[in-house]
């Protein structure tokens, strides 16, 4: 698919919030769905149909295929949907042609226009998708007065000022460092892994302070951060481990008070950052320790470790919302790599990402955060060869914009699925039928079903004694809007 931008319709409605539990009373009866659909071998592209009626349904029974919705159980509250304004996304922006950056400006964060983006990420020095590696402090200026970010106002700076813009002047950003200083790590590189050194623990926190200080200056909302950036892998990019322990220590000795003693508690401060494999054991070890949990707000967590599609491992983020129910839960970083521009138009792109925000929202997640929101034909740029897909890809040759089908399949959630709404409890009774649902801050309901099948299938969706008939195509993904 090319560049051509289809406008779009809908809802609008802002709101920050935590998860819980609540019980209201709802009823489909006189209601219609609008229906939205995104599926393979057609032109439907978050594609309006027509409406569908609820009348009064009997007890289904086995062989009727059915998605069941009961908005009258409703848990966490959605933070937001969003995608990383790194250093590769804002370069690549910037080769742009003044109407195509509108176009993707729209396209991303219009509510109404585009899919209504209302969460962003953004690396704190440099990392693997950034042309060079770069910090913002001359080696061995312990006292942090070289502190600039004059690096970032060349590219980065003035894009997240237009996303903020574009998204109607509020777009909550968090921040991520993937290394320290060289000089503050045993390795002394920016690169490969490595530690902080413990005599750095105090500058290094420091240096949070001074960069969220900082671009708040320039007129950049900093609304949360994480402490490290895949803090179990050592990469021939940007990065530094610590282990459990030494993250938990890092916020309640370090961190922590230095947030709150810069004025900056209020920060929404998530721990981990990493896969899915290792969230429990991390999150288990930082929240068991009152004195480090009262500072942590969440758990980050990406989706790299495992490629295997019904494999991702959704129970341990699962296990971690029912253990700590208090702390809320957010995919930071998710993307597909090994970029080939051949395979741009390839479904399973936007399958992985259905499948994963489906899951990924039902086991308790509050907010989900795409990696790059753009990049170039090479899938960059990437400083150490690391190129991967992005919703949008830009070909900076001809100028175009590439709308992948990730890009749509993220829209039937983020488009319909508003800051402060609420997700209301949902199953299917089929395994090729996937499905979630959230109530919006306006009382409408949004109803998410993904048919990973090769047929269509014809289903109800059935809402408390009150049913539509409908059917889902072959590898589609369709939004329903119930007014």
């Amino acid at each position: 698919m090319t560049s051509k931008f289809l406008p779009l319709l809908l809802v609008s409605a802002l709101g920050l919030g935590r998860a819980a539990a609540q019980t209201t009373t709802y009823s489909a009866a006189g209601k219609k769905a609008q229906v939205y659909t995104t599926a393979q071998g057609t032109d439907q592209r978050l594609t309006a149909g027509p409406a569908l009626s609820f009348a009064p349904a009997a007890q289904p029974v086995e062989t009727q295929v059915c998605v069941f919705v009961d908005p009258s159980h409703s848990f966490q509250t959605l933070v937001g949907i969003g995608g990383a304004l790194t250093d590769a996304a804002a370069e690549t922006f910037a080769k742009l042609p003044k109407a195509q950056q509108q176009e993707f400006l729209q396209a991303y964060y219009n509510p109404t226009t585009g899919i209504g983006y209302s969460l962003a990420r953004t690396n704190i020095g440099s990392c693997d998708f950034s042309s060079d590696s770069y910090a913002y402090v001359a080696d061995n200026d312990v006292s942090l007065k070289s502190f600039s970010v004059q690096h970032d106002e060349k590219y980065k700076i003035p894009l997240i000022k237009q996303a903020t813009a574009a998204a109607g002047g509020k777009l909550p950003l968090f921040v991520s460092p993937w290394s320290p200083p060289a000089w503050m790590k045993t390795n002394h590189d920016l690169l490969h892994g490595g530690k902080l050194l413990p005599q750095f623990r105090q500058p290094w926190a420091d240096y949070f302070v001074k960069f969220i200080q900082t671009y708040e200056k320039q007129g950049i909302p900093i609304w949360g951060l994480t402490v490290q950036n895949e803090e179990m892998a050592t990469q021939k990019w940007e990065s530094c481990v610590f282990t459990a322990e030494e993250e938990r220590d890092f916020i309640k000795e370090y961190l922590g008070p230095t947030l709150q003693k810069n004025g900056l508690g209020s920060r929404k401060l998530l721990a981990w950052d990493h896969n899915r494999d290792l969230v429990y054991q991390r999150a288990s070890t930082v929240l068991d320790d009152p004195a480090a949990a009262k500072y942590v707000w969440g758990i980050g967590y990406h989706w790299y470790e495992t490629w295997t599609g019904s494999g991702m491992l959704f129970d341990n983020v699962r296990r971690v919302h029912e253990t700590y129910p208090a702390t809320n839960l957010m995919l930071t970083e998710a993307c597909i790599e090994n970029f080939k521009l051949d395979q741009v138009n390839e479904w399973r792109l936007g399958e992985k990402y259905g499948h994963s925000m489906l899951n990924d929202f039902n086991a308790g997640t509050v907010g989900w955060t795409d990696w790059n929101v753009l990049l170039d034909e090479t899938g960059g740029p990437n400083h150490v060869g690391n190129f991967c897909f992005a919703p949008i890809i830009a070909d900076t040759k001809t100028g175009k914009l590439i709308y992948t089908n990730i890009y749509y399949y993220i829209g039937h959630f983020s488009k319909f699925i508003r800051p402060g709404a609420r997700r209301i409890a949902t199953t299917s009774n089929r395994d090729w039928l996937q499905a979630t649902a959230f109530r919006n801050p306006d009382g409408k309901v949004a109803v998410v079903v993904m048919n990973s099948g090769d047929k269509p299938q014809e289903f109800q969706l059935w809402v408390k004694g009150q049913a539509a008939t409908t059917t889902s195509l072959p590898h589609s993904i369709a939004t329903y809007v119930i007014n």
